[in-house]
């Protein structure tokens, strides 16, 4: 496999674009499927007290939840679908990819640590780590490729556009 991304060809971009794309919608689903259920400040403070009693939650995150959830539940009952929903869009269109991807792990690792396990998270995140491990192969064919190369003409020398800042768009 690693003669297939050893370097960037357009099957490998088409690859790693579509592994992009695919944890774009599944985020999409994920947040408009909150929005469907009227996903609030309620469902934040059932996850909240669950964590209290649930063994198999670190004490970190019981102390998150403690703390922050169960203090702010409107707010991470607002925050968590627009995050989600957000996340797909940006994924989809290829803007911001690996903070994207980063933040989609980062996500998950906390959805993991309050018990919250759905059947499509572990698929989320070796998708997010693919799509990490070559952030520019997913931008490949992007919005950001497209932006790249209409501003990229007449601004050419612009440093947003090279490496190592390439790969963070």
């Amino acid at each position: 496999m690693k003669a297939f991304f050893s370097r960037p060809t357009p099957i490998a971009a088409a690859v790693v674009g579509a592994i992009r794309v695919g944890l774009g919608v599944l985020w999409l689903h994920e947040g408009t499927l909150k929005y469907r259920a009227n996903f609030g400040a309620a469902d934040i403070l059932l996850v909240a007290n669950s964590a209290k009693s649930n063994s198999r939650v670190p004490d970190f995150f019981k102390s998150f939840a403690d703390f922050a959830l169960g203090g702010w539940p409107h707010f991470f009952g607002f925050v968590m679908p627009l995050l989600e929903t957000t996340l797909g869009v940006v994924l989809v269109m290829g803007v911001l990819s690996l903070p994207a991807s980063l933040m989609s792990g980062f996500t998950l690792l906390t959805y993991w640590s309050a018990d919250q396990l759905i059947t499509e998270y572990p698929v989320m995140a070796a998708l997010s780590m693919a799509v990490i491990a070559w952030p520019l192969l997913a931008s490949r064919f992007s919005v950001t490729t497209l932006a790249e190369r209409v501003v990229g003409r007449r601004h050419p020398d612009l440093v947003v556009f090279q490496e190592p800042f390439r790969r963070w768009l």
